[in-house]
């Protein structure tokens, strides 16, 4: 009778997690991975192809946390309402999360097929408010608008950018709200121009 695996998949991925999370990115190996499960390295091969794919696997389990974090932020009516608290719980997700938020948006993460739903599903929580805000034509637009300006927030704050006081908790809701009025107030403006031609 075979004798029962000392670790798991999902234990193997906490531990390849943790290990990001204090050392960043290229802080590690995967010695150091197998040491904290207990296991010899070589182990470590027949349950995933490599280091990237390990990354991988966490990556998707962020994307995964985010979007629940995302779909979870509001059940209001109101789009503004709805895409400013999403704004909020992504920007705490990254607060809580600074090295591995960082891992999400690295261009040298490998990018699987799976990787790529959990992006669209995180993105697909916030796309009805935004079809509410501007219209379906425009939503996916709208969304290429309002992400940057959260993420370079996020980014330039979590690189500790922001040297000239503090004030960063309002600096941030302005700017969520200057661009979700300007996002509505094109929508209408089109919807004008629109009406006039028929």
């Amino acid at each position: 009778m075979p004798s029962p695996p000392k670790t798991s998949d999902a234990e193997i991925v906490t531990a390849t997690r943790r290990l990001l999370e204090r050392h960043g990115r290229d802080g590690f190996s995967l010695a150091d991975i197998a040491e904290a499960v207990g296991i010899r390295a070589p182990s470590l091969y027949k349950r995933f192809a490599d280091r990237a794919a390990l990354v991988s696997a966490v990556e998707l389990e962020l994307w995964r946390e985010l979007s629940a974090a995302l779909a979870g932020a509001s059940t209001s009516a109101d789009p503004v309402q709805r895409l400013t608290a999403q704004a909020h719980a992504y920007r705490a997700f990254a607060k809580a999360h600074p090295r591995l938020y960082a891992l999400i948006y690295d261009a040298s993460a490998e990018h699987t097929e799976a990787g790529q739903r959990a992006r669209a599903e995180a993105v697909a929580a916030s796309l009805p408010a935004f079809v509410a805000l501007v219209g379906e034509r425009d939503a996916l637009v709208a969304a290429r608008v309002l992400t940057p300006y959260i993420h370079g927030f996020v980014a330039m704050e979590l690189a500790g950018a922001f040297r000239l006081g503090s004030g960063l908790d309002a600096a941030f809701s302005y700017g969520v709200a200057t661009v979700l009025s300007g996002l509505r107030a094109q929508a209408r403006s089109r919807k004008s121009r629109a009406h006039s031609k028929e």
